[in-house]
This record gives structure tokens, sequence and C-alpha cells, in this order.
């Protein structure tokens, strides 16, 4: 077999043969399905996070984007993108290998349905060491499944909020709050919230969810 970085197809190519091939759009839980036993068969440890962590926390919208921080090796990786049928599926090998050295992200599309998978690659700082130990298993959409804590979905949104200034973002933790507030664990959320300097947003979460005048 000719390994799929020696032979680029461009996303335009990949989306032309995916619509022929696919027979109808895959749902949420097809999709979560096939790319959490594309990730098992590679051995890569997962958590869900991001909309469908939040939706799952008690605060859904509407998405067709898919979030999942992973730990996992550069031959790892290799393992996933072959588990990954190329005619349903644009992703590249070189951009995940790439986001492995930077502990950055590489995406997957599902060419039939328009479904984007983000892999975030695991960082080595402490709070994401904690948020990864934190995470844990559940049942969504009828799929065993790691997922994020609840604090750790509001730290993490309130962290990507800085970083992209989304309002989005701040009102995803709002949503979360007005749901979760009595179960929240607030000395570890106000311990990240300080180190990781998100006072401000964690400020603007609580005004939205009408918690501070």
């Amino acid at each position: 077999m000719v390994p799929r970085l020696d032979r680029p197809r461009t996303y335009q190519d990949r989306f032309s043969a995916g619509a022929t091939a696919c027979a109808a759009p895959m749902n949420a839980a097809d999709v979560l399905r096939r790319i959490t036993a594309a990730l098992d068969q590679a051995g890569i440890e997962c958590m869900l996070t991001g909309s469908f962590a939040s939706a799952y926390h008690g605060a859904p919208r509407s998405t067709q984007d898919i979030d999942f921080v992973i730990n996992a090796t550069p031959a790892q990786l290799k393992a996933l993108v072959q588990a990954l049928p190329e005619a349903e599926y644009y992703v590249d090998l070189t951009a995940a290998l790439e986001a492995h050295e930077r502990e950055s992200m590489f995406n997957v599309i599902d060419i039939g349905g328009g479904w984007k998978i983000d892999f975030v690659l695991r960082k080595s700082r402490p709070f994401s060491k904690a948020e990864f130990a934190r995470r844990h298993q559940v049942i969504l959409h009828g799929i065993s499944i790691f997922v994020a804590s609840v604090e750790d979905v509001i730290v993490a949104k309130l962290e990507w909020s800085k970083l992209a200034q989304s309002q989005r973002q701040i009102e995803d933790v709002a949503a979360i709050m007005r749901v979760r507030l009595g179960g929240l664990d607030r000395r570890y959320l106000e311990k990240w919230i300080r180190e990781l300097d998100l006072t401000k947003q964690w400020g603007e979460a609580q005004q939205s969810a009408g918690l501070k005048s």
C-alpha cells in the first residue's frame, strides 16, 4: 500500500470523491462512533471538549465542530490517519505531525457530512495535564467516551475567549453556570482562573449568567 503522505490530494478532490461515496450524511452519533473507533485503533488517549462537552454538561448549541484533546505519539498519529478512509475524510499527516511538534492542533473533515473534528495535542503545561487527568468516562449518544470535567470545560472556554476574543465562549460558560453552579468545584476553578489570568473573562461570564451585577 502506498502511504497516504506520498500521494497528497486536495480537499476539493476528496470532497468530490466523498460526496459520491457517502450515501447519506452522518449524524453526531455516527461521527463520534467512527472517530473514537479510529482513536482506539491507533491506541490514542482522548478527551471530548468544546461544544459537545458543554452540551453534555447542560449547555447545548448547534454545531458541526467536534473537539478532542489527545495524548499521542507521532507513530500513533500516523496510525490514526491510516485508520480514516480517504474517501470519507480529509486529513493531512504533515499537519498532524507539525501539531505534535508545536503542541497545537490539526483537523479532520468528514467529507460527506461536513463535520469538522479538531484534534488538540495535549500540552505539557500543568493545567493541561490536570484537566486530562480529571476526564471521566460517560455514555454519550450511546458511545462510551471520555469527557472533560465541567470545571475544565469552563476554564478552557474562558482561555479560548481570551485568546480569540470570542464572546460565544463567554456565553457558553454562562449557560453552563446557570445549570451547574451549585455543583462546581469553586476552589479548583479559582485556582486555574487565577494562574491562567482569566479573572476578566470569568467576571464577564458571571455577569452574562446574571450572577454578578
